[in-house]
């Protein structure tokens, strides 16, 4: 649930409805409701009445893959109502279905006007940011068709055209015009006494440029019978522990979300691939960093993630310097979008490439793959895709003029480009942000990782030895480099980033805890991080916080200074195991786990930072992803860290 919506997500489409089943239009805030494909609001309305009212709700939508909810007419004690109704919702692949069944309570004839009104303004989803941007849109114009079984609305604005088909069966009686620009699909149903008539809506939308034969699934149960097919493939085979069934539950939800969350996307040859999304509401696309840690997560349980997401990304890496400079050749795409904003150039989001870390962990991810999987075509596929990330890092990254990877806010984009990347994530303990460009913690442990394992695959499948020994170098100087700019003594611990002059920022952060997952520091410096990490003011009883409490810069709602995020989690618990600190490991899933026991087994995008000693419940933070593939895949990575079987 966001929120004030149930979210239903089937691949590139989710749809957020209300407890009644409604959706309303709502714009702004954390959670907008509607029917959305492809970064594009197909249904803005979505409005059950009866009899001209509202109805009343006896049961809401509850949490599943589809929203069901019991409704009554309006009354009171002395007159039982009615009727009732049965709502039932499910989406499909670019498509969304309702069942209704009105149940007469009487034992005479009863006569019930029920009528549905739909709209579809075709927003998109960077317009419903509560960040108080506006975007012109010239020329842009809507239109609305009444068809022989309901209503088709399309959008336009120049060579930009969507669509949205709604169909009932039965037909309606009437499609009304309502002088707000919706359409109301209305009925007049004759019930025999304690009789039933059931009717089903059929939404269709068609985002620009889509020229697929799809078709909507004929009900909500059939919608459900497809996820579940793909769900169950995900699930099969995996092997989850029989001695702890919490875990074996977070697996198996984080799985069930993984397959849901697969999106269409291109490899180099344009062959059709499904890659994980990034998340919804906001982020049901290709994020680069977000498709490369799911992928790495689920590695060992399902390798099929990462042998398509690595072509996915080859597919979009850049081959040249944009107009902006944040495009530089090499370099792996941050994010992809499809909306009309973005067609147009109004958001820098079609490919946007403000990242540092994509990059490193494109090549963690083809040598991990190679290693885990003994299949070296991938490698030898994508080696010129490799070498060209390598030569980014080396050059445009800055390892070789500046020692380091360094990013530079950008102006239009983001501030900062590493997984912190909210404005002032990075920060010092008392809360100033750097000047300068920024040499953030975490990435220089990617790259360390990426050169090694980049040398492992010219050594043995690409056979160039000088080559590998030329990582090798770059990876031993990277790593003697960084202990000596980046270790506080006074703390026994890394800063979380240098600024443009070189100083530390000494924020002591859950970055640290990426250096282990990469191998960065050496095993004593490691050693004393990671059971720093699990110290009270770090380690919440969930887990282990991004800001460690008491800093002035620590906040438990903040989204990057002291909130709890299962993917970190999970790479500091793969950290500590390769430090042999597997108490601490199991601690930190532990957390996790319960906290995922208290939603459904789902682990949410982030959590607040309240302490477990004085909630006992996980907090949620309240802007967070309901689904998101980082998070999904995170019991994956702790049944790998704490070695259960």
């Amino acid at each position: 649930m966001t929120d004030r919506h149930h979210l239903l997500v089937h691949g590139r489409t989710f749809a957020a409805v209300g407890y009644r089943g409604d959706i309303s239009g709502y714009r702004g805030g954390s959670a907008p409701d509607g029917l959305f494909v492809r970064d594009a609001r197909h249904l803005s309305r979505w409005q059950l009445t009866v009899d001209g009212a509202v109805p009343d709700t006896l049961t809401p939508v509850a949490d599943g893959d589809t929203a069901r909810c019991v409704l009554v007419p309006r009354g009171g004690r002395d007159e039982p109502p009615a009727y009732t109704l049965f709502r039932e919702q499910a989406v499909g692949d670019s498509s969304f279905v309702e069942s209704l069944r009105v149940t007469s309570n009487r034992p005479v004839p009863t006569t019930v006007h029920l009528a549905v009104s739909a709209d579809a303004d075709f927003t998109d989803q960077f317009e419903l940011r509560s960040d108080h941007r506006t975007y012109t849109k010239a020329g842009a114009v809507r239109s609305r068709q009444v068809l022989a079984h309901g209503v088709e609305f399309v959008y336009r604005r120049g060579e930009w055209r969507s669509v949205t088909t709604v169909t009932a069966d039965p037909r309606p009686d009437a499609v009304e015009e309502t002088g707000t620009g919706a359409r109301r699909l209305a009925w007049t149903l004759d019930l025999e006494p304690h009789g039933t008539a059931e009717l089903t809506l059929r939404v269709m939308a068609r985002p620009h440029g889509d020229r697929r034969a799809l078709r909507v699934p004929r009900s909500p149960a059939a919608a459900q019978e497809q996820l579940r097919a793909r769900e169950d493939e995900f699930v099969r085979d995996v092997t989850f522990p029989a001695g702890w069934p919490e875990l074996a539950a977070a697996c198996t939800r984080g799985l069930a979300d993984l397959a849901a969350l697969q999106v269409p996307a291109t490899g180099p040859d344009g062959e059709d691939l499904r890659v994980p999304a990034a998340g919804a509401p906001w982020f049901l696309t290709l994020l680069g960093r977000d498709a490369l840690l799911t992928s790495l997560f689920a590695l060992p349980y399902r390798p099929g993630l990462a042998a398509a997401t690595l072509p996915a990304l080859a597919a979009t890496q850049a081959g040249g310097t944009g107009a902006d400079e944040i495009a530089q050749p090499g370099k792996i795409v941050h994010e992809v979008r499809h909306g009309e904003l973005a067609h147009f150039g109004q958001v820098p989001y079609g490919r946007y490439y403000g990242s540092v870390d994509a990059t490193p962990l494109f090549l963690v991810l083809l040598g991990a793959y190679t290693e885990h999987t003994g299949d070296t075509g991938p490698a030898r596929r994508l080696e010129p895709h490799a070498r060209a990330a390598v030569t980014w890092m080396l050059d445009h990254g800055g390892l070789t003029s500046r020692g380091y990877l360094v990013y530079r806010a950008d102006q239009g984009g983001l501030a900062n480009q590493n997984w912190k990347d909210s404005p002032g994530a990075i920060c010092s303990a008392e809360g100033t942000r750097p000047h300068g460009p920024v040499t953030a913690a975490g990435a220089q442990g990617y790259a360390y990782d990426a050169l090694r394992r980049t040398a492992g695959l010219a050594r043995t499948v690409w056979q160039d030895a000088t080559y590998a020994h030329l990582l090798e170098q770059a990876a031993g100087d990277l790593r003697e480099r960084f202990q000596r700019d980046f270790w506080m003594a006074e703390h026994s611990f890394p800063a979380l980033a240098l600024d443009g002059r070189g100083k530390q920022v000494d924020a002591l952060a859950s970055d640290a805890g990426h250096l282990l997952w990469s191998g960065l520091l050496d095993k004593e410096y490691g050693e004393l991080v990671g059971r720093r990490l699990l110290e009270a003011d770090f380690f919440s009883g969930w887990g282990v916080r991004t800001l460690a409490a008491g800093q002035p810069a620590y906040h438990p709602l903040s989204y990057h200074r002291g909130s709890v995020w299962p993917h970190d989690n999970a790479l500091i618990a793969l950290g500590l195991a390769r430090y042999g600190l597997h108490d601490e490991a199991r601690a930190i899933a532990h957390g996790l786990v319960d906290a995922a026991g208290a939603t459904g087994h789902r682990l949410p995008e982030v959590l607040a930072g309240y302490g477990r000693d004085t909630h006992p419940e996980p907090v949620p933070y309240p802007h967070a992803c309901v689904r998101e593939s980082r998070s999904a895949s995170a019991p994956l990575a702790l049944l790998t860290a704490v070695g259960v079987v």
